[in-house]
């Protein structure tokens, strides 16, 4: 689902990418319809990196995301899989096994990649 991202969107992407200054997609040209492909496809150097970023996440960051991607407003479509199991680690780790699942079970019937 496309969406434009809000204040607190912005924020989170922010905060686990702090050189973000720009909601714009550099291969696309269009705006920032997500916060996960950007900080793993543009911020990210490696999964260790996309993985110290999103350390940078409080719990309530977090649950928000996991909000957005429960009700299929943020895209997981063009994660790259090895960066998929980071994040369902940290979740995991941070939220529990059963948010974990739930995110996995949505990256499993993901289609698509929204910038």
């Amino acid at each position: 689902m496309a969406r434009t991202l809000s204040e607190r969107d912005a924020t989170v992407l922010k905060k686990a990418a702090p050189e973000c200054t720009e909601l714009m997609c550099s291969g696309s040209g269009g705006p920032y319809r997500s916060i996960l492909p950007p900080l793993a496809n543009h911020y990210s150097t490696d999964a260790r990196d996309f993985f110290a970023r999103l350390e940078r996440l409080d719990d309530d960051d977090l649950r928000y995301l996991v909000g957005l991607i429960l009700d299929g407003s943020e895209s997981l479509g063009c994660v790259p899989p090895d960066y998929i199991e980071v994040f369902l680690t940290f979740v995991d780790n941070r939220l529990g096994r059963d948010a974990a699942l739930s995110i996995l079970q949505h990256y499993d019937s993901a289609d698509g990649c929204a910038p």
